[in-house]
């Protein structure tokens, strides 16, 4: 599963920002919502498929965490999109800095031929 598609599902954000405070068992995570332990199973499965979270076994439990890899990997993704956002605003504002005073105050209000009534 895609890390974006397991992110769509506001049930699965919310375990990982509680994963993001420490690792929890899968029991303590259904605690946290009103669904079935199954359901939330199904949640940490798509997860893991993810590669967004990792579980180990303790004893009879499973220990879930964040994968720091898979993790990684999405803020990497993300900071590709910022770099390219950066450079886009950056020509924004030089050619905005360059333009006549004229030319910016009109994209402020329009260009100036508004109709009135």
């Amino acid at each position: 599963m895609d890390s974006f598609a397991a992110l769509a599902d506001p049930t699965r954000r919310h375990i990982l920002e509680s994963l993001a405070r420490g690792p929890l068992s899968s029991g303590e995570i259904a605690a946290q919502f009103e669904i079935t332990a199954p359901a939330i199973s199904q949640h940490l499965k798509a997860l893991r498929a993810a590669k967004l979270v990792r579980a180990r076994a303790q004893g009879q439990r499973r220990i879930y965490s964040l994968n720091p890899e898979g993790i990684e990997e999405l803020g990497g993704w993300i900071d590709q999109l910022r770099q390219f956002w950066a450079g886009k605003f950056d020509a924004l504002d030089t050619a905005l800095r360059s333009a006549p005073e004229q030319d910016v105050k009109q994209l402020d209000t329009g260009d100036g031929n508004e109709r009135k009534g």
